[in-house]
């Protein structure tokens, strides 16, 4: 799958909470995913885990980018990211903030442009700046018929 396709995977249930996630139009391994207990088994990363993963990749990945953009050789770099969940007005879970420390091998001093490389480094971020911006997301839940239903009860 190449960065102009669409993004599709395959979610499959395998446990009270469990799903198979497949990466469609690739050769990867299906990664599962449940849910912690007293919910689910705790049989792999979590929904929460996998959308703070994906920030802390992303911008790791375009932290690299930007370096060798300008020339660098970075050595190898380290992400943590931390959050809280906290219920929004409606008493729902969400995680309304995220921090991530990115580390790196080397000395910034070393680094050509290093300030350049700030600077615009999280822009190259796909995820965090879709996260940050708000992701439309349509949704539709379709019945063993075939028959189409729109959350809220429209059909």
């Amino acid at each position: 799958m190449s960065d102009t396709d669409g993004i599709r995977l395959v979610l499959e249930q395998e446990g009270a909470y469990a799903f198979k996630v497949s990466f469609d139009g690739t050769t990867l391994d299906a990664l599962h995913t449940d849910e912690p207990a007293p919910l689910g088994g705790g049989t792999g990363p979590n929904p929460s885990a996998l959308l703070l993963a994906g920030v802390a990749n992303c911008l790791s990945a375009s932290l690299v980018f930007a370096l060798r953009k300008f020339k660098n050789s970075p050595g190898p770099i380290r992400a943590e990211i931390t959050a809280r969940k906290e219920r929004n007005a409606e008493g729902r879970w969400r995680i309304p903030r995220a921090e991530v420390v990115i580390t790196l091998a080397d000395k910034a001093a070393a680094l050509e442009h290093f300030d350049r490389v700030l600077a615009q480094f999280e822009q190259f971020c796909i995820v965090t700046q879709s996260v940050r911006d708000g992701m439309a997301v349509e949704v539709s839940v379709i019945d063993a018929d075939g028959q189409r239903y729109l959350p809220g009860g429209a059909g």
